[in-house]
């Protein structure tokens, strides 16, 4: 081989290890490559999100909690309004104005006038879109209070719970005393509510003193009917059976006597009047 082209390959090959220009732009290339495919992260958000404790919670118009408030104290106001004796329907305006709580928003305007108000069991609502509370009973005075103990002693319905009567009547606590010696009072075990019953004076009757200590000696607390029946039985006492009513069969009736056949004359045929007279 030529000495010269020798020399010329071997100068350029010192000159190529010396700069290695082509390797570094493809490091470069790939570097910036790999920055183009990864995702950039989302910029952080300076804004505070608004903090929630327990001074703002309730005054937030978006809450549950505070809406329901704002039914509650509509409730609370009617009831105290017809407890005093007031028997006047009211707008919400006025609602709203008579329990400070003007500065509820439209939403919950709204709400309480297309939803909560029309749908609580409390509020009665009238024909030109008033409020006005809404009792248990429709009782205003004395003779009301009892003539509705005396009907629903009378149908057997029992007893009235003693809430119930302090939220249908106005001034309950005066009227009730006044009733005192008409009304039973009895505490029920369960709950220890108390329940009214209306004194019926003509069911009265005098009971010997020895059968009173018979009777409370007693005891059936937590004995069925089956185990009393089963005692009664062992004991050679019969209990008392087929007590329900009896359908007494419907009265049969009469067949109707049979009619007498009459032969009817006939207008035109008066050919035949003589034959007809000799059959009757």
């Amino acid at each position: 081989m030529d000495p010269a082209l020798l020399r010329e390959r071997e100068a350029f090959r010192k000159k190529a290890f010396a700069t290695p220009v082509v390797e570094n732009k493809k490091k470069k290339e790939t570097t910036e490559d790999e920055t183009k495919k990864k995702p950039k992260p989302p910029p952080k958000s300076t804004a505070v999100a608004p903090r929630i404790d327990a001074t703002n919670y309730k005054h937030m118009s978006g809450s549950s909690q505070y809406k329901f408030g704002v039914l509650a104290k509509i409730v609370k106001h009617l009831k105290t309004l017809h407890q005093d004796g007031g028997d006047h329907a009211l707008s919400l305006e006025d609602i709203l104005d008579e329990t400070n709580q003007l500065d509820v928003g439209m939403k919950i305007s709204q709400w309480l006038r297309t939803e909560a108000l029309g749908s609580n069991p409390k509020i009665d609502v009238t024909s030109d879109g008033r409020y006005m509370f809404k009792p248990p009973y429709r009782i205003r005075d004395r003779k009301g209070l009892l003539k509705l103990l005396r009907q629903t002693d009378l149908k057997g319905f029992g007893g009235i719970l003693l809430d119930d009567i302090q939220e249908s009547l106005p001034n309950h606590e005066k009227v009730l005393k006044a009733l005192e010696k008409d009304i039973v009072y009895i505490t029920r075990p369960i709950d220890k509510k108390k329940i009214l019953f209306y004194n019926d004076k003509t069911a009265h009757m005098p009971i010997d003193d020895e059968f009173q200590k018979l009777w409370r000696s007693v005891a059936v607390d937590g004995i069925d009917d089956n185990k009393i029946e089963e005692y009664l039985e062992k004991q050679g006492i019969r209990s008392m059976q087929d007590t329900s009513l009896k359908v007494m069969p419907g009265k049969l009736k009469r067949k109707a006597a049979p009619k007498k056949r009459t032969f009817k004359k006939p207008r035109d045929n008066e050919h035949l009047k003589e034959i007809l007279e000799e059959y009757e």
